[in-house]
């Protein structure tokens, strides 16, 4: 029993070290839950940052995609009770054999991957509103997951977590439009009809690729996409008021989003700007933790 207790200690231990590791800006919020909520959170987070960075650490796509559908069948395994030897799927054995954690919510989030994964390098989203789908299903889901665990249940933190996977979906992906540029990405996840519009789009051997001829052109789709996702972020304070104390921590990624979306505003919008990439999301760390700390004590996201 203590080689078991040992090795569930190991696994929620490795989860903490790859969100610390990956995603530090929303490490130190889950460091805000209450103790009793911050096992899961860290868990079903350090799943995200597997699925997340599937496709990046694989030196062949489909490598990648084989990762993220092994995680595809874990799930159904973890479900059915069955043994898994891996840190990250253990650590979410766990958390799910204790708390009601919604098995749709959980494929879903592994499946948009998937789908996303399976995108040609030239096959562009054609609307904001099919990335706004993306982020609902990977970072708002983690969200809805994180309150069950939670044992919360509200609509309005619901419908408020919505719309903070939203707006941190879409700023992430925005702010990493350089890294995959490097990627020879095409700037995929700028949507056909923004670049149409800002004057990107350029169509070559039967098909639609985003170029960079005008920077001004890129700084103002990226203004666009960022004024939706700053919508969904004011909507989302809109409900603070009808929102159970107990849930507005959860919600505190709000903050990196906010922090992501302040950055791009001093640098006009220009993601290749290096401001971005000093400190945190563009910010001294001290400054960020400070900040955290203080709309968390606040009780607000």
């Amino acid at each position: 029993m203590s080689g078991a207790s040992s090795s569930l200690r190991a696994a929620f231990s490795h989860c903490v070290e790859q969100v610390r590791s990956y995603d530090y800006h929303h490490y130190l919020c889950l460091l805000e839950l209450p103790l009793n909520m911050r096992k899961a959170a860290f868990a079903l987070r350090a799943f995200n940052v597997e699925t997340a960075r599937a496709m990046d650490v694989a030196s062949d796509p489909r490598i990648g995609l084989m990762r993220l559908i092994w995680w595809q069948e874990a799930i159904d395994k973890i479900y059915a009770n069955k043994l898994i030897q891996h840190p990250t799927a253990q650590a979410l054995a766990s958390v799910i054999s204790e708390n009601k954690i919604s098995k749709a919510w959980m494929k879903r989030s592994v499946e948009a991957r998937i789908n996303d994964a399976k995108r040609e390098e030239t096959d562009i989203p054609e609307s904001i509103e099919e990335l706004e789908k993306y982020a609902e299903d990977t970072m708002s889901t983690l969200l809805y997951m994180t309150l069950q665990a939670g044992g919360i249940r509200s609509t309005a933190a619901d419908h408020a977590a919505s719309h903070v996977g939203k707006a941190s979906g879409l700023l992430l992906l925005l702010k990493s439009l350089p890294y995959h540029a490097s990627r020879n990405r095409h700037f995929s996840y700028i949507p056909a009809k923004v670049a149409m519009k800002h004057r990107l789009l350029v169509k070559e051997g039967g098909h639609s690729e985003i170029h960079l001829d005008s920077r001004e052109g890129l700084c103002d789709a990226v203004f666009e996409m960022a004024s939706v996702a700053n919508s969904h972020l004011l909507k989302a304070r809109e409900l603070a008021s009808t929102v159970p104390v107990e849930a507005r921590k959860v919600l505190l990624p709000a903050f990196p989003a906010q922090v992501i979306l302040d950055t791009l505003s001093r640098v006009q919008f220009d993601v290749f700007d290096s401001r971005l990439a000093r400190g945190i999301l563009g910010i001294p760390p001290l400054w960020y933790q400070l900040k955290l700390k203080w709309s968390s004590w606040r009780g607000k996201y």
